[in-house]
């Protein structure tokens, strides 16, 4: 009789940790940023790596150049901090560029801006007007190993 009560009572415990499908749905979705907002974007999130990446002169820097406003902003606020930014792919035989990886989504009406290297991944939330772009979280950082 022991035994069973306890089976009943283990059945009870572990069906109260599972969860419906319901739980946390969330969903992001890309967005195209232009003008201000993707230069006020790219001009933050690009600072904030160069705290964390090396110095401008002695760092150049990888990344794919897709053509948006966003990407031609991040590309240029780089150049502007001294880096020498890598669009074609091609890297001298004694380069080592870091490889950047960047994108921007749409998440509860603000955009989430992600600029990542293979040791350190950046994020924040920005609130967008017809002016630019405003913070509208902390920087979030991750260290890789």
């Amino acid at each position: 009789m022991r035994t069973l009560t306890a089976l009943v009572l283990t059945a009870a415990l572990a069906s109260g940790c599972q969860s419906t499908e319901e739980a946390l749905i969330t969903s992001s979705t890309q967005v195209v940023v232009t003008g201000p907002a993707a230069s006020a974007i790219a001009g933050d999130m690009a600072s904030r790596l160069a705290e964390r990446i090396g110095p401008a002169g002695t760092t150049s820097i990888k990344m794919e150049n897709d053509k948006t406003d966003y990407a031609t902003a991040l590309e240029a606020a780089l150049k502007a901090l001294g880096y020498t930014v890598i669009t074609n792919g091609k890297v001298a035989k004694d380069q080592k560029p870091v490889e950047i990886s960047y994108s921007l989504d749409s998440f509860d009406g603000q955009v989430l801006g992600h600029l990542g290297t293979p040791s350190v991944a950046l994020g924040r939330t920005y609130a967008v007007t017809g002016a630019g772009a405003t913070p509208s979280s902390p920087l979030s950082v991750m260290q890789r190993n």
